[in-house]
């Protein structure tokens, strides 16, 4: 009697030979529990190390952060930032030097769960991860410039302007890091639309022609996810949906070249 062939996945095809070789594979339960456990504190160490060294640039860290709100409250000349509590710069300083650890550890942790998952990963898939990582990695930090660079520059002179004359802006340096941290996030978020788009789409879930059909409805989800990420003002919003559009083209781009979805004849 044959042995009979593996299921086949319509978005990672696999040989017998590679089926084969991962089922046959099994780790002990105290071995996973073991691993997760190297993992963890390699990544702890990086993380560690990574603030530390933040910890040393912090003050030049944070002259670069708050570069846009202190040039929009110069050219105003309406208002400063400050502290109103005797622990607010410290506890901004190590919120900064965590901030920045993390990003500078980033690959290192990305490695770490990589090296976990990887024993339960197909041949086939492995040979994704690694452009997948660096796409992604790469789209989070071009989010993050982009709000750097246009959404700081253009929306705090904007708030600033837009009080009244007789108003004295007395910003807080706390509420200035939730605010900017916020942005930089949300933006390096939303630019993961395409990798998004790239799963579902080997997942057979969506392919080019679905994206094409629910456009308006994706335009409208764009601006109301943009209402609730940026600001409550006309102009964050739209500096994000804007490019958060761009990339849903983009993403119709990628459905086409990766999706996996069966469709039955037509007529």
């Amino acid at each position: 009697m044959t042995e009979p062939s593996p299921p086949a996945d319509p978005a990672f095809p696999r040989s017998k030979e590679e089926f084969d070789s991962v089922e046959s594979y099994q780790m002990p339960l105290m071995e996973h529990l073991r691993e997760l456990r190297r993992r963890l504190i390699a990544a702890m160490i990086a993380l560690t190390i990574g603030v530390v060294i933040a910890l040393v640039f912090v003050d030049d860290i944070w002259a670069f952060l708050v570069k846009p709100m202190n040039d929009a409250l110069k050219t105003s000349g309406r208002g400063s930032m400050g502290v109103t509590g005797v622990l607010e710069a410290f506890m901004t300083q190590l919120s900064v030097a965590g901030l920045a650890g993390a990003m500078m550890a980033s690959p290192v942790l990305s490695w770490q769960i990589w090296r976990f998952v990887a024993p339960w990963l197909y041949p086939n898939e492995k040979r994704m991860v690694v452009p997948l990582v660096f796409s992604s990695t790469a789209l989070f930090l071009g989010g993050a410039a982009f709000a750097y660079a246009v959404i700081f520059q253009f929306a705090f002179p904007f708030f600033i302007e837009i009080a009244p004359d007789d108003v004295e802006h007395l910003i807080k340096i706390e509420n200035y890091l939730g605010l900017a941290t916020r942005l930089l996030l949300a933006f390096g978020a939303s630019f993961q639309l395409p990798v998004v788009v790239f799963f579902l789409a080997r997942a057979g879930l969506i392919d080019a022609r679905d994206m094409w059909q629910f456009i308006r409805y994706a335009i409208v989800g764009i601006f109301i996810i943009s209402a609730m990420l940026t600001p409550p003002d006309l102009l964050s919003q739209l500096l994000m949906a804007a490019p958060m559009t761009v990339l849903y083209f983009i993403g119709i781009v990628v459905a086409r070249i990766f999706s996996t979805k069966e469709r039955l004849p037509e007529g």
